[in-house]
């Protein structure tokens, strides 16, 4: 009896400890290093949340002036934190040039390696995971 308890202990421990690292992607399986892209524009949206800190921005089309909504990637809260960033670090509204990676699916979703206010010019890092997790 006592055997079988312990291997249905390993056995849901083994499944429970691989359920997180599932869930979590590498750089390479969603982004794309070779498709490097800068964009500028008006944050709509900040999700500071984990795993990752997704912020939303409006960047204008040079061609034809329509708007579109792009989303990237940053590292996790606590990396930011630790990088000087806060909850109030951007606000809605702010002009921000983002430097990063675009989408392998093509989708307005790049991973961000950093991000330079525009009326200071202050570049803040953005706790990419390009190389960390290739």
């Amino acid at each position: 009896m006592k055997r079988a308890l312990l291997g249905l202990t390993l056995a849901a421990g083994l499944v429970l400890s691989t359920v997180p690292m599932s869930a979590h992607h590498s750089f390479s399986a969603e982004f794309d290093a070779n498709k490097p892209i800068t964009l500028q524009g008006w944050v709509t949206k900040i999700d500071w949340t984990n795993p990752h800190v997704w912020i939303y921005m409006n960047v204008k089309d040079k061609d034809s002036g329509a708007m579109a909504n792009w989303g990237f990637e940053m590292g996790p809260p606590h990396l930011l934190q630790g990088s000087g960033w806060s909850r109030t670090t951007l606000k809605i509204g702010d002009e921000i040039k983002v430097e990063g990676s675009m989408a392998k699916n093509g989708s307005k979703r790049m991973n961000a390696r950093s991000v330079t206010m525009a009326a200071t010019g202050q570049r803040l890092g953005a706790g990419s995971s390009q190389n960390i997790n290739q």
